[in-house]
């Protein structure tokens, strides 16, 4: 399903306008509407059905999101635009969480009517979100050369089979199967902070009697973090243009590394099994677990906004491709990892977090110097067809000793 996905993403975008395009997600972002309200009329079916319907509108979503992010934005704002839009996007981490938080608070078990309060509110948000897409305005962006030979190649192509064949030649390219690693590691992790993190911090019962609310409030952290990030990358916007792109990846490489050794000493290696009473190498600590949740939130933002910006920079001329190869990516990395984290000791998922952030890290700078490396080379280039040749500056020179001599 997510191949066919895959392609019919990357043939709306190809063969028709972008109008068609807006249709086609808003018409998935009322699948996402119908995927909360079936909460309100829980049937196990219901939410099978809901959680397919929900998959597919979150691939063209996604993807066009970062298309149209692209197409209003060039070298120069993209990665302030990245990380406005990252913190506006996890700000409903942080809402949400700190909502749900609140109206569970003391709840051992999750009555009707505080059922209806949580979904109905998270139903009018989402009701909002689709009107405010059908107030974006239409693209309106300068055809380049660039632009102009693609449009013709896309014109060209006749369906789905093709426009997914030019995306696998896409994805076989160097710097996007170097990408792919960073791709590989930011959907591991995502799983492991959503999935397997806060409910590990609620079956430590050493956490105390509260165990199972910090579960809540591990995501509220995990938000701020996020929007923390994402608010600095987009105000630093204009420096992360000057010094590029892998510092960033890099100090979220540090602190992500920084968290797993701190999870790793106050986690029991069984938590995400279930309850337990065991205690790792310390006693289990409630500030050092929030603690740890708002390094991985922080750490992600670095990671996932830095992406979004070499994706838009680099490939702007193609950016739907990219972005849809990028979800691909990351989505089936984070089934895998919803796949064995039900198997696997805690340490062993962060040994297998830690090599992942270690290579991905180095395939994206890899990925960052190369292309920095061949903005130089045009630059110098550039700067060698308008300087002038030697014997027109010689003939330049007798020129002006002639008239002078005169």
């Amino acid at each position: 399903m997510c191949v066919l996905v895959f392609i019919d993403v990357r043939f709306i975008v190809n063969s028709s306008s972008d109008t068609f395009f807006s249709r086609t997600v808003k018409k998935l972002m009322l699948y996402q509407e119908f995927f909360i309200v079936t909460f309100l009329f829980p049937r196990t079916w219901l939410l099978y059905v809901a959680s397919v319907l929900i998959g597919a509108g979150a691939a063209m979503i996604w993807t066009g999101q970062g298309n149209y992010l692209t197409m209003n934005s060039d070298a120069e704002t993209i990665s302030r635009n990245s990380g406005i839009f990252w913190a506006m996007l996890q700000c409903s981490m942080f809402f949400g969480n700190l909502f749900v938080f609140i109206k569970f608070q003391g709840k051992s078990h999750i009555d009707l009517e505080t059922r209806n309060v949580v979904f109905g509110a998270l139903t009018g948000v989402c009701v909002l979100g689709i009107v405010f897409l059908a107030l974006l305005r239409p693209i309106k962006r300068t055809t380049t050369v660039e632009d102009a030979k693609v449009e013709i190649a896309y014109r060209d192509a006749e369906g789905p089979l093709e426009a997914f064949k030019g995306a696998l030649k896409l994805f076989c390219t160097k710097d996007m199967l170097l990408l792919s690693v960073t791709f590989i590691y930011t959907g591991i992790e995502l799983s492991f902070f959503s999935g397997v993190y806060s409910p590990s911090i609620g079956f430590t019962l050493a956490m105390g009697e509260n165990a199972k609310q910090l579960v809540g409030l591990s995501g509220v952290f995990i938000g701020m973090g996020e929007v923390l990030g994402g608010a600095l990358f987009g105000i630093l916007g204009s420096k992360t243009t000057r010094w590029g792109r892998d510092p960033i990846v890099i100090m979220g490489f540090i602190i992500h590394l920084s968290s797993f050794f701190l999870i790793f000493i106050n986690l029991p290696t069984v938590a995400p099994f279930g309850d337990t009473s065991e205690v790792s190498y310390i006693t289990p600590s409630a500030e050092l677990a929030m603690f740890c949740s708002f390094l991985l939130g922080f750490g992600d933002a670095c990671f996932n906004t830095q992406i979004y910006s070499i994706l838009g920079g680099n490939y702007s001329d193609n950016s739907t491709s990219a972005f849809a190869l990028f979800k691909f990516t990351q989505s089936l990395a984070a089934a895998a990892c919803f796949f064995y984290s039900s198997k696997a000791l805690l340490s062993v998922q962060l040994v297998v977090l830690a090599a992942l952030a270690s290579v991905g890290t180095a395939c994206f700078c890899r990925v960052e110097w190369a292309g920095r490396a061949r903005a130089r080379a045009a630059a110098l280039a550039a700067a060698a067809d308008d300087k002038p040749s030697p014997s027109h500056a010689l003939a330049d020179a007798d020129a002006d000793n002639a008239l002078h001599y005169d």
